[in-house]
């Protein structure tokens, strides 16, 4: 419903900034003036349109992935001045 709202939107407005832009022998300003407003309007109406439309992006599906079992190993080691520890990540 909103589509065929917003698509009677724009073509009215692209019909009135066509009438409304006629040239006339004597008028150098009001038909420009008058076309700019009915562009503004028209994008106004467009963008509008375009905004409360679906996104186009679909999420992906989840990836489930079965990881080898792991464990965390207390190692000792040197690091030049002294041993110390650290936890590492050890997988069979």
């Amino acid at each position: 419903m909103k589509k065929t709202v917003f698509a009677l939107l724009a073509v009215a407005t692209i019909a009135v900034g066509s009438v409304a832009t006629a040239p006339q022998a004597h008028a150098g300003g009001g038909a420009v003036a008058a076309g700019i407003a009915g562009g503004l309007l028209g994008g106004a109406i467009i963008g509008g349109a375009i905004a409360n439309s679906r996104p186009a992006y679909a999420e992906p599906a989840p990836v489930y992935v079965d990881e080898p079992p792991c464990r965390m190993v207390r190692e000792r080691f040197w690091d030049g001045y002294g041993w110390r520890f650290r936890r590492v990540r050890v997988c069979d």
